[in-house]
């Protein structure tokens, strides 16, 4: 009980960071969403000039090092055939490039109908009719001609 517990506030404050980060917007946002590194390289940049430590656990880059995806769904958890919408940013993706959401099925990541295209700003959102009862585990993806890129497996229960 205490690490289901556990494991719904650290959620609760992960999509809050999230949504900070994406509400900010300008590069109060961007220092939120994508820390870089600082020159003397044990540290990284803030908005106002000061240096704070790396945070541990963070998402390894994307295997080109130049563009990432990020996603969050609406709700951790839905009853069979909801709809859940899905939102992020990208990172080195041109506007108007295809994502799509992805399941991962027997081992293989398989891709589902729904689909959207990065938006001015380098914002999605995906909107996904979830019918398979059980633990989903999915991803947003865009194959381009930057690279196969995909965000970091996010995890929704289907009731």
């Amino acid at each position: 009980m205490t690490s289901v517990l556990r494991h719904r506030y650290g959620r609760a404050i992960g999509s809050g960071t999230l949504c900070v980060a994406l509400l900010s917007g300008g590069t109060a946002g961007a220092f939120a969403a994508s820390p870089s590194p600082s020159p003397s390289g044990n540290g990284s940049a803030s908005p106002t000039g000061t240096e704070s430590p790396s945070p541990k656990g963070t998402a390894s880059p994307s295997p080109t090092g130049k563009t990432s995806i990020t996603a969050t769904p609406g709700k951790s958890s839905v009853k069979a055939g909801s709809m859940v919408t899905f939102t992020g940013r990208t990172k080195g993706l041109k506007v108007g490039s295809p994502l799509v959401l992805q399941h991962e099925k027997n081992g293989k990541w398989t891709a589902l109908k729904a689909t959207a295209k990065v938006k001015t700003g380098n914002s999605y959102a995906l909107v996904a009719k979830l019918n398979d009862k059980g633990t989903q585990h999915l991803r947003v993806a865009s194959a381009t001609k930057e690279g196969k890129v995909h965000s970091p497996t996010v995890t929704v229960t289907v009731n």
